[in-house]
């Protein structure tokens, strides 16, 4: 079945044809079962709002299919790209858990299907489940090594060029098809949205990609970025 947006979805966990590898889509069939008594499923537009930073927790937000950009921002209103989270990840599980506000906004950057639990019901459902549990730890220690990583990358680059290259890097490997003319990638973050990735302007941003361009590093053509020297930005990160 496909939603208004062109998504396929799924109305059943147990049934679902676009269940993938996450941390809450690999249950055993009772705790499936169980767990889908409590979602409500909501397919939302690209540039949906799930929750806001400061915003007391209401729940969880499981990501079935899409990306969903996390941002943060500073008194100023300087924004950071924290994480692009994508299917089988949950979201707000760590305010859920503790009772704090969300740390960050939550913004669907393609149309996105997600179940939302309210809080009260998943930590009751955490409670009578132990495997549960294990899984909610897991994915709160992954978010924690990414945190970290992340941290790693923004203090110690030593420019913004670097970090712009070690992001295609890691999308090369993350994402990355080997073509005629290098190795494709599908862009589907606006300048602004890359900048907010490394704490950069996207001045600087638009800059470097038409001097990595000019080296002929890379090319893009509408929305697929090819990157055709990857020797050259590995350089930039090892130097």
């Amino acid at each position: 079945m496909y939603s208004p947006y062109g998504l396929e979805v799924s109305d059943s966990c147990l049934e679902c044809k676009i269940r993938s590898s996450g941390y809450f889509c690999e249950f055993d069939a009772e705790l499936v079962k169980a767990f889908e008594s409590l979602k409500y499923a909501t397919v939302f537009p690209k540039g949906a709002v799930l929750f806001v930073e400061g915003q007391s927790p209401r729940g969880v937000f499981m990501i079935c299919s899409g990306r969903v950009k996390l941002t943060t921002c500073s008194v100023d209103g300087k924004a950071l790209i924290t994480r692009i989270a994508e299917g089988g990840e949950v979201l707000g599980l760590s305010s859920a858990v503790s009772g704090r506000t969300y740390m960050v906004t939550a913004e669907t950057l393609v149309p996105c299907q997600v179940n939302f639990i309210k809080r009260d019901d998943f930590l009751r459902f955490l409670k009578e489940n132990g495997a549960a549990c294990l899984r909610v730890a897991e994915h709160l220690s992954n978010n924690y090594n990414n945190a970290f990583e992340q941290v790693r990358s923004l203090g110690l680059s030593h420019s913004a060029s670097e970090k712009l290259a070690k992001l295609m890097l890691e999308w090369c490997a993350k994402d990355g098809k080997e073509t005629a003319a290098g190795i494709g990638l599908k862009l589907t973050l606006t300048h602004e949205e890359i900048a907010q990735l490394i704490g950069a302007s996207r001045e600087t941003v638009t800059r470097l990609l038409a001097d990595f361009k000019r080296k002929q590093m890379i090319s893009v053509k509408g929305s697929t970025l090819i990157i055709r020297d990857k020797p050259k930005l590995l350089a930039m990160v090892t130097s």
